[in-house]
């Protein structure tokens, strides 16, 4: 069966799923071919919560990609993130046999894979190995050390650690969907890839990601990935907040923080009402816009706080650390009215909104330039860089090919075809921890 040259990222994210299989043109741009998006219902702050309903949310995703593309999808990118990721530093160092040859690939390749075998806490695994700075015989400071002579290679690394249950459940709602996996990357890398430029990320800036469940941050100096962490609160809580405050119910108050809701109290006046509708034949509640952004602005500076503290961890407030592009804010949250104000306010940083717009082929659908959107294609751009072959083939394809082989095997053996199909979608869960340990393996 002829592969196709398509690749397919998917966000399972705490408030939707969204699937996006594209291709790269011949201008280095992202030319997206079909996306799927359902309501995630088996998530809880970017944690699966429950198998069943992730799955069918999976399935719903994929289907509606499946059908707007015209193709099959086999192999998926996937995301990962929640409260259970942390991350630390670590320096590792290998002594080379001979000093005169020089440093290469395979050289980088022990050192890393030396660092996979950290002993972690129980019950977790690591899922990035990101180096940073290399030194060689002791001189620092070194980017890329191939082509280098020496004979102790050392490096600094960023790992990402997360909980072996929570990635094994995020593979097994993949392989019970119906799809292989093909990388699992943490989302707010993925967020940084679609969103951010080479400059700022040379300059230093903090990305904040703000989902449905979790706000993630990722911070770059120097062209290298400084700190990651994921903290487990988003849009949801907003939304919970107003819910409680109002009295009203979820689906009004998710409304109503979008249509009318603001991160800065001061713009409202006291005489600005909305109605909201009473449930079966009850009075209409009345809420003023300034409490709603009330209610509002002290949880969006409680979420801000915390990034900001995670930022000043880094030591931002060092010469030498100083992150000079300031802030990029991407996610769906980040769609609040006057939320860059607020952060700009509360932080003292410059701040943008995050589009990934910049990295897509020119006659894309505006809704997918939309930050709400930023995670999935990053998880896109990863499975185009890592691959760019995932086994995505024509719908029509896969029909020819399945009466083919029916025909084929008709006389030797009736229910080849059957059975072939469903050895090939067994073999994806048995191979799930080989292909985890592979991915993480081979990862840079």
């Amino acid at each position: 069966m002829e592969q196709g040259r398509y690749s397919v990222g998917l966000d399972i994210g705490t408030t939707k799923i969204v699937a996006i299989i594209g291709k790269e043109n011949e201008y280095g741009k992202i030319e997206i071919l079909g996306t799927g998006k359902s309501k995630s219902l088996g998530v809880h702050r970017g944690v699966v919560n429950n198998i069943t309903q992730t799955i069918s949310s999976i399935q719903q995703a994929v289907e509606q990609a499946e059908i707007n593309s015209g193709l099959k999808i086999g192999s998926v990118v996937v995301g990962i993130a929640g409260q259970h990721i942390r991350s630390l530093q670590h320096s590792d160092y290998i002594t080379r046999p001979d000093a005169e040859e020089v440093i290469n690939d395979e050289d980088l390749d022990k050192l890393c894979n030396q660092v996979y075998k950290l002993v972690m806490l129980p019950g977790e695994e690591i899922i990035h190995v990101l180096p940073q700075e290399y030194k060689v015989d002791g001189q620092s400071e070194i980017k890329q050390p191939i082509g280098m002579y020496g004979g102790r290679l050392e490096a600094n690394f960023h790992v990402v650690v997360g909980q072996v249950t929570s990635i094994k459940n995020i593979g097994r709602c993949i392989k019970s969907a119906g799809l292989d996996l093909g990388n699992i990357t943490l989302e707010p890398l993925a967020s940084a890839e679609a969103v951010l430029s080479q400059e700022e990320k040379e300059a230093g800036v903090a990305l904040i990601d703000i989902g449905g469940g979790t706000t993630d941050l990722a911070i770059f100096k120097d062209g290298i990935i400084r700190h990651t962490s994921v903290i487990p609160f988003g849009g949801n809580v907003i939304t919970e907040d107003i819910k409680e405050g109002c009295s009203i119910i979820e689906k009004q108050a998710e409304l109503l923080k979008m249509k009318f809701g603001s991160a800065w109290p001061g713009e409202n006046k006291d005489n600005e009402i909305v109605s909201i509708p009473g449930l079966r034949g009850r009075e209409p509640k009345e809420i003023t816009l300034k409490n709603l952004s009330k209610i509002i602005h002290a949880r969006v500076v409680e979420i801000v706080e915390q990034v900001y503290v995670e930022i000043k961890n880094y030591g931002h407030e060092e010469q030498k650390k100083k992150l000079i592009a300031g802030i990029v804010l991407t996610g769906g949250g980040s769609q609040l009215k006057h939320l860059k104000q607020l952060v700009e306010y509360i932080t003292g940083m410059d701040t943008r909104i995050g589009y990934p717009n910049e990295h897509l082929a020119g006659d894309s659908d505006e809704e997918i330039a939309s930050p709400l959107y930023a995670t999935a294609v990053g998880l896109l751009m990863n499975a185009i860089k890592t691959n760019g072959r995932l086994d995505v083939t024509e719908n029509e394809m896969v029909e020819e090919h399945l009466e083919e082989e029916v025909l084929v095997g008709q006389e030797a053996a009736p229910s080849k075809t059957a059975h072939a199909v469903s050895k090939e979608r067994k073999s994806i869960f048995d191979k799930w921890s080989e292909k985890l340990k592979d991915f993480l393996d081979n990862a840079e």
